[in-house]
């Protein structure tokens, strides 16, 4: 089962499972490849973004009978019946149907909010948009700004979830190697000999107190051993 894609929309694909069958969620879970907690958030409208459902019948993905095997037993993992179509891409510019270009604003202010490591570039090639509108919806000086919502563009139709998940991904691999060479950058040799010389410092610091401890211990042990014998010189014979 660790091997078995994913619905061609995980997300939209549990909210239509959680509200039109009785499986459970660890069912649903698994067989979207989500994690059991994201499925309880949708199943308690606490996710933060709210997903148009997708029939998984409709695409091929399940069959009914699929779904009442996972009903009757909890136990049971759903098997994917058609695995979903990869979604080729050709050179040059997306394009949308125009009942969808009215969503690309709210795509995009998605993508702002939520992975600002993705470049104006890749979210310009993920959706089909230019520079110019991503930076107004950045700087919120687009012409509809106040009646663009952040939503999913996968739920909207703009993108498939693989593709923004190897954006995402890759943005944050590119973003991650830059944070991790700045500190090797910083680091140069005057800092590794001022580590040396605190290191010499501290081990000096310790045999001197290790000798001074022998010291003291000899000193009290002289004192103790002195007031033994006044003491036994002092004492009356009987």
């Amino acid at each position: 089962m660790a091997d078995q894609p994913t619905p061609l929309m995980p997300h939209a694909t549990a909210t239509w499972l959680i509200d039109n069958t009785g499986l459970s969620f660890e069912q649903i879970a698994e067989f979207c490849g989500l994690h059991i907690l994201e499925v309880q958030a949708m199943a308690d409208d606490l996710a933060s973004s709210k997903y148009t459902g997708r029939d998984p019948l409709h695409s091929g993905e399940l069959t009914q009978e699929e779904i009442e095997k996972g009903q009757k037993d909890s136990e049971y993992r759903l098997k994917m019946q058609r695995a979903p179509v990869a979604v080729s891409r050709t050179k040059g510019p997306r394009y949308t149907p125009v009942s969808k270009r009215q969503d690309k604003p709210d795509g995009i202010a998605w993508l702002l909010r939520n992975h600002p490591e993705v470049s104006d570039a890749q979210i310009s090639k993920l959706i089909g948009t230019t520079r110019n509108t991503i930076t107004a919806i950045r700087e919120r000086s687009h012409w509809n700004i106040q009646n663009i919502q952040p939503k999913d563009p996968v739920t909207l139709g703009l993108c498939s979830q693989r593709e923004l998940d190897a954006v995402v991904a890759k943005a944050a691999k590119k973003a991650g190697i830059e944070e991790e060479a700045a500190p090797v950058q910083a680091t140069g040799g005057s800092d590794r000999e001022k580590l040396i010389e605190e290191l010499r410092a501290e081990r000096d610091a310790n045999e001197k107190a290790a000798a001074e401890a022998v010291q003291e211990a000899e000193a009290e042990a002289w004192l103790t051993a002195k007031r033994a014998q006044e003491a036994e010189e002092g004492a009356p014979e009987s």
